[in-house]
C-alpha cells in the first residue's frame, strides 16, 4: 500500500537517502556534520514496530552533544522495503543492515543508542565486538553503548496479547485483521502511561502502513524468537563480559520491558553499567517523553 506521507513524515524522508542491502533498499540518514570523531558521533538504532522516525524529537537536542547523528530504517520498518520472501528477519540480519548503513557513511566508530528490539541488534554487535568479529572498517569501535527499554531478558518481558499471537503459528491470519484501532490499543497499553498522544500513534501507524508493512509484523517479530533462542548463550555473555561503558537509561513506567529489568541486567549482567531510572517515561521513551529522555541521555554524555 502506497500511501501520501504526512508533512512531518514527508520532511524526515527528504532528509534521508537509500543505499542497497543485496535486493532491498534501506532508508538512512546522517544528520549534523559529514565528518566527526567517533567520540562524537551517535548511532541510533529503533526498535519495534518503530522507525528512525521515533528520534526526530529529540534530534535537535542530541545535536547540541553530537556533530553527527546516523539512523537508519531496518528492513521491514518505516521507509525501507518490507519484503515477505526474500528476507529472515533475524537479529543477525538486521545487525547487518546497521553496519552497512555505517559502511555507507564512512563511520568508524561511535556511541550507540538502541531502543527496544534496537537494543537486541547492538547487543549482536556488542557480541561481534568481542568476538573480534567486526569489519575492520570499524576500527574506532564502539565508544559506549546506551540501552533503553529494551525486552534484553525475555522472560521479565510481560508481552502484549497481541505480540504473543503474532508469534504463534496463527500470527500471519491474526496479523490480516491488524487495523490502526487494536493497534493504538496495543500501543497505549506497552507505553505504561497517557503521554503517548494520538498524533504520535498516528506516525507509529504511518510507518508501519507503508508497503503494508502492518501486514508483516508477524515477520518482523520474528527477532524475539532469536531473542529466546541466543540471548542466554551469546548476548547476555557478551553484555558481562565486556569493558565498554554501559549505560542503562530506562522508562520506568513500561508495562512491557518493566523496569525490573533495568534493575536485573546491573545486579547479574553488567554491575559495571550506569543505571538510569526516567520517572513517568513509557516504553516508547523517546517519543513520548522526548524532553525527559534527552536530559538523561545527555547527562551521561557530559
Amino acid at each position: 500500500m502506497n500511501v501520501p506521507l504526512s508533512p512531518l513524515f514527508n520532511t524526515w524522508h527528504k532528509s534521508g537517502e537509500y543505499i542497497s542491502f543485496g535486493p532491498h533498499q534501506v532508508f538512512v540518514k546522517r544528520l549534523g556534520q559529514a565528518q566527526a570523531s567517533p567520540e562524537k558521533t551517535a548511532l541510533l538504532i529503533h526498535g519495534f514496530p518503530e522507525s528512525s522516525f521515533s528520534f526526530h524529537a529529540v534530534i535537535e537536542g542530541l545535536l547540541k552533544t553530537f556533530d553527527t547523528i546516523i539512523l537508519m530504517d531496518m528492513i521491514g520498518y518505516g521507509l525501507s522495503d518490507k519484503p515477505t520472501n526474500t528476507y529472515g528477519y533475524s537479529l543477525f540480519e538486521q545487525a547487518d543492515v546497521v553496519l552497512t548503513a555505517w559502511k555507507h557513511f564512512g563511520i568508524q566508530g561511535g556511541h550507540i543508542i538502541a531502543h527496544d528490539m534496537g537494543d537486541s541488534v547492538t547487543t549482536e554487535i556488542l557480541a561481534r565486538h568481542e568476538n573480534n568479529t567486526l569489519p575492520h572498517w570499524f576500527s574506532k569501535g564502539i565508544q559506549s553503548i546506551t540501552f533503553t527499554n529494551g525486552s534484553m531478558v525475555l522472560e521479565l518481558a510481560k508481552l502484549r496479547i497481541t505480540q504473543k499471537l503474532l508469534l504463534s503459528k496463527f500470527g500471519k491470519i491474526f496479523n490480516k485483521i491488524t487495523n490502526y484501532k487494536l493497534f493504538s490499543q496495543q500501543v497505549k497499553s506497552a507505553h505504561g502511561n497517557k503521554k503517548l498522544t494520538n498524533e504520535k500513534i498516528e506516525r507509529l501507524w504511518e510507518g508501519n502502513r507503508l508497503q503494508d508493512g502492518h501486514l508483516k509484523t508477524y515477520l518482523t517479530i520474528r527477532y524475539l524468537k532469536d531473542r529466546k533462542q541466543f540471548e542466554k548463550t551469546r548476548w547476555l555473555p557478551a553484555l558481562r563480559a565486556t569493558q565498554i561503558p554501559i549505560h542503562l537509561c530506562w522508562g520506568q513506567d513500561d508495562a512491557v520491558a518493566r523496569v525490573e529489568m533495568a534493575y536485573y541486567l546491573k545486579e547479574n549482567i553488567c554491575p559495571q553499567a550506569q543505571l538510569t531510572i526516567m520517572p513517568n517515561v513509557g516504553h516508547f521513551c523517546q517519543l513520548g517523553s522526548p524532553n525527559e529522555w534527552l536530559k538523561h541521555i545527555k547527562t551521561y554524555y557530559k
